[in-house]
């Protein structure tokens, strides 16, 4: 599946219309754990009355930096990505806060911000990226000491992740992503599994089965919104369920690492 195509035509919708965005971004908390299981990691390591520096490597369309921008209050947020255009229309949007948020379209593997940050947030980056032992040495170089990388990946256990056209690799093993991170001078402090074996219930629930209906048959779109309305219920206690306990396995992994300079 090839992601950005969809992620082109969301981007008409909301680039010109602040309630369309909105909406995107509050249906992106909805539909997908991934985003919960971030921000919660956030929250678990930073306080609200925090000073906050973040850098949003791969930003995409800014939710993260969004997050961020309006829970703490003196927040400075730097955000990189190839696509500039939208970073360039989040900016726009923000108005009144547009001092606090920079962003430079770039490469991951070539740029390296001349700031240090006390927050690093890389969310579905690294599959994409071939050499990510270069990008992470450019995340440690502008990292501040004691200052947390959180990053969220596909593991090895997702299937679905070998059919993303974009993709590099199909998804790391505990092990692989542990490994690079402490070569190159991370420690970890926090590593979950998620998508267990309710969060993959709730996936279902909320993505691979009423898009599978919807690639088949269009006007199934119009009865969408009654259908989210009957199954959120049952997809909020299978998220809740997910961000609380341990999965043995997930087929998505949330790490927390942390720079240690002596």
């Amino acid at each position: 599946m090839e992601y950005d195509v969809i992620k082109d035509k969301v981007f008409t919708l909301i680039k010109k219309n602040s309630i369309m965005r909105r909406f995107f971004y509050f249906a992106l908390d909805v539909l997908l754990l991934r985003q919960s299981h971030v921000k919660r990691a956030i929250n678990k390591f930073f306080h609200r009355k925090d000073i906050i520096s973040m850098y949003d490597g791969g930003a995409g369309f800014c939710q993260y930096s969004d997050y961020v921008l309006n829970n703490w209050e003196k927040s400075q947020i730097f955000a990189l990505d190839l696509k500039t255009n939208y970073m360039e229309s989040y900016s726009e949007y923000l108005k009144k806060k547009r001092e606090r948020f920079q962003y430079v379209g770039g490469d991951l593997t070539e740029y390296q911000p001349d700031r240090k940050f006390d927050l690093i947030v890389a969310i579905d980056i690294l599959e994409h990226i071939e050499d990510d032992i270069i990008v992470l040495k450019n995340f440690q170089a502008c990292l501040k000491n004691k200052g947390k990388l959180i990053i969220s990946t596909p593991s090895n256990f997702d299937e679905s992740a070998k059919f993303v056209a974009e993709h590099v690799r199909p998804g790391y093993s505990k092990e692989e992503i542990i490994t690079k991170l402490e070569k190159t001078g991370f420690s970890i402090v926090d590593f979950k599994y998620t998508y267990g074996f309710w969060g993959h219930l709730n996936w279902l629930l909320m993505m691979k089965f009423p898009l599978s209906l919807l690639s088949k048959c269009k006007i199934i779109g119009v009865f969408l919104p009654f259908y989210y309305l009957l199954v959120l219920p049952l997809s909020t206690v299978y998220k809740k369920i997910d961000l609380i306990i341990e999965n043995k396995i997930g087929t998505g992994i949330l790490v927390v690492a942390e720079l240690n300079k002596q």
